[in-house]
């Protein structure tokens, strides 16, 4: 964001090799964040003494300069001939980066995890010296400030619309037998997400892979859902859209039915709602990711809801609590019994415990919090209301 990298890359770059990135926005969360300019093919950039500095093609140079948030924009094709006087004709990318690097006087640089093995081979034979960053590019990233909160808080503003387009639907579905009829027609998975993805689509959202579920399906927890929805079975709905303004995601998932749930529907949604509700509470800067995770699955074992794992699947709670959130749907942060996280002031944490039972179906409730020293401030909000006359 304006003024805060430049000095993060500053006071970096004097116990940390400069970063160096070769990406596109889509696929990396890092350049976006680095650069806050959308750019659909693989570009470079890196730091250099707090500078943040990129090569572009004619295609995207101008607008890259206009509304980018480098300091310094290259033209690709005027680094490329420089390439190529020293390297020969056939130079790319990695003798462009060997050219920068040379003219800049670095030959140091830090790269994230999943940077491209070819090139990160080509510039080390070029005699670069690469290092993986062993975790997060920039750490930075997983504390968000008010700006970045608001644009998450944007993203889930848009689940809500398309929790209200889907509740219009539900309600007005009518129940033929074993089927939900409406307009005339099966209420399928396909025809709810397309109608809900098209409402968040019209007010500047992107949503990709919604989840639309019902009974056994809805078991699998990222099973996207498919065919007729039944009345009177659970039906799990999670929405995750891009905000194409600004490339932040919203996170949030609801749990319905239409129809007449039986006693044990009703237990295994109230016994969720209460496990996010103590999850929730037991969030604050500082504390063990492992141990709210600990917080619901101690509940849901008092509750008498076991978790099993079998040759065909798992049942019960077989995910963890939450994740972080930002420009990657699962952002830096987590809540689960894999590894120690102790959350870190002001990340952004998605807090979602889910139950699966084949046979009596699956409920989710997933909400957004930030962190703060003393507990959460809540980034989303839209009512539990889940049984749909």
């Amino acid at each position: 964001m304006p003024g805060r990298n430049n000095s993060t890359l500053l006071s970096v770059s004097k116990i940390v090799p400069a970063p160096l990135l070769y990406a596109d926005t889509h696929s990396s969360a890092d350049m976006l964040y680095f650069g806050r300019v959308e750019v659909h093919d693989p570009f470079i950039a890196l730091g250099v003494r707090g500078r943040k500095i990129t090569v572009q093609s004619a295609l995207e140079f101008g607008r890259v300069k206009k509304t980018g948030d480098f300091d310094v924009v290259l033209s690709r094709e005027t680094w490329l001939a420089r390439a190529q006087e020293l390297y020969g004709p056939a130079a790319g990318v990695a003798e462009i980066i060997a050219t920068l690097a040379g003219e800049y006087r670095l030959r140091h640089f830090r790269v994230a995890d999943d940077f491209p093995a070819a090139l990160y081979v080509k510039l080390t034979q070029l005699g670069l010296k690469l290092v993986f960053a062993g975790g997060l590019l920039f750490p930075e990233r997983e504390i968000k400030t008010a700006r970045e909160a608001g644009c998450i808080r944007e993203g889930n503003r848009l689940c809500t619309v398309g929790y209200l387009a889907a509740e219009k639907i539900l309600r007005a579905a009518r129940i033929k037998g074993r089927t939900l009829s409406y307009q005339g027609k099966p209420l399928t998975s396909e025809r709810l997400r397309f109608a809900l993805e098209t409402a968040i689509s019209e007010q500047g959202g992107n949503p990709q892979d919604t989840i639309v579920s019902g009974g056994d399906q809805a078991c699998d927890p990222h099973e996207r859902g498919s065919g007729p929805l039944r009345p009177h079975e659970l039906i799990i709905i999670d929405i995750f859209p891009r905000v194409v303004k600004t490339g932040y995601f919203g996170d949030m998932t609801r749990t319905y039915l239409k129809g007449r749930p039986s006693d044990a529907q009703r237990r295994l949604v109230a016994t969720v709602r209460e496990a996010q509700q103590r999850a929730t509470k037991a969030i604050h800067a500082g504390v063990d990711g492992r141990l709210v995770h600990r917080t619901v699955t101690d509940y849901f074992s008092a509750a008498g809801y076991e978790t099993r794992r079998g040759k065909n699947g798992s049942v019960g709670f077989i995910h963890g609590t939450g994740h972080g959130l930002g420009l990657a749907v699962h952002d830096p942060g987590r809540m689960s019994a894999v590894v120690p996280y102790p959350l870190k002031l002001g990340s952004v944490m998605t807090v979602e415990p889910g139950l699966y039972y084949p046979g009596l179906g699956g409920c989710r409730w997933e909400d957004v919090v930030q962190v703060t020293a003393t507990g959460t401030k809540p980034l989303s909000r839209h009512p539990y209301n889940w049984e749909i006359k």
